[in-house]
């Protein structure tokens, strides 16, 4: 089970592979609705379809029902922009600014949406499961569960992208409050930021839920881990004692232990 929960954060990615060959684009984007979106932002219902659109300007664009398949808008700008009902299948929106844009019923089946900006994006009834949306922004908590929350923070806290982490803990933590691991995870990656104070204070929380949850493994780590945070730096220093990280072993394997079942 744990090696299954583990593919997690690889299982987009080769999905996204998958869908992206299957949707590569037959033909290029009409040149003329390209220059008609280039030119003026308003192009409802053009044919888009794998068009190269890297880092544009298209703020409060009119892209209602284009269809977009395979195109590229990595980094685009696409802040406030319309894209209801649009079809998004296999095109690249990594690192896109999508705040505030408008998502309705829009097609996203292997979307990269990776890195990309999501704050208040309109996405009723946008189907994400197939999107990559590992690194994303503003993500709605209604659009993914606490175990995936909680998936994406242990990729960003081992590629050491603190604060992204800890973004997704307190995402996987808003849904599910009882979540001890996620806790325990927050508060090792605040420890690593040199955040002692919320790291002490997510421990104990951390340690609390372990507790009521008659959860022995988490309760050790957890007091393991608030032992570390209250061991002077100069009684580290004494090499005949374990570290934290000793203990745990990484912080890779510390944080994985406690991926939902």
């Amino acid at each position: 089970m744990k090696q299954t929960i583990l593919a997690i954060a690889h299982l987009s990615s080769l999905s996204l592979v998958t869908i992206l060959t299957w949707y590569r684009p037959a033909i290029a984007a009409n040149p003329e609705h390209l220059r008609q979106l280039l030119a003026t932002k308003q192009c409802e219902n053009c044919d888009l379809s794998g068009a190269g659109l890297v880092i544009s300007n298209l703020a409060g664009a009119n892209l209602r029902g284009a269809n977009l398949t395979g195109a590229n808008l990595s980094r685009a700008n696409l802040s406030a922009a319309d894209l209801t009902g649009a079809d998004l299948s296999g095109a690249s929106l990594f690192g896109a600014n999508l705040t505030g844009a408008k998502l309705p019923g829009a097609i996203v089946m292997g979307t990269d949406l990776r890195n990309s900006y999501l704050g208040n994006a309109d996405l009723t009834g946008v189907n994400l499961s197939t999107a990559n949306l590992q690194g994303a922004v503003g993500i709605p908590l209604q659009l993914a569960n606490y175990e995936q929350f909680y998936a994406w923070g242990v990729t960003a806290a081992e590629r050491g992208i603190h604060q992204q982490a800890i973004d997704y803990f307190n995402q996987a933590i808003a849904i599910k409050p009882d979540y001890a691991g996620a806790y325990l995870a927050r508060g090792v990656t605040r420890y690593q930021i040199l955040d002692r104070q919320g790291a002490i204070k997510d421990a104990q929380i951390a340690e609390k839920l372990f507790t009521s949850q008659n959860n022995q493994n988490g309760l050790v780590t957890a007091q393991a881990f608030l032992k570390e945070l209250q061991t002077p730096y100069t009684e580290k220093l004494d090499t005949g004692k374990p570290s934290f990280l000793n203990f745990v072993g990484s912080l890779g394997s510390l944080l994985l232990q406690f991926l939902p079942f």
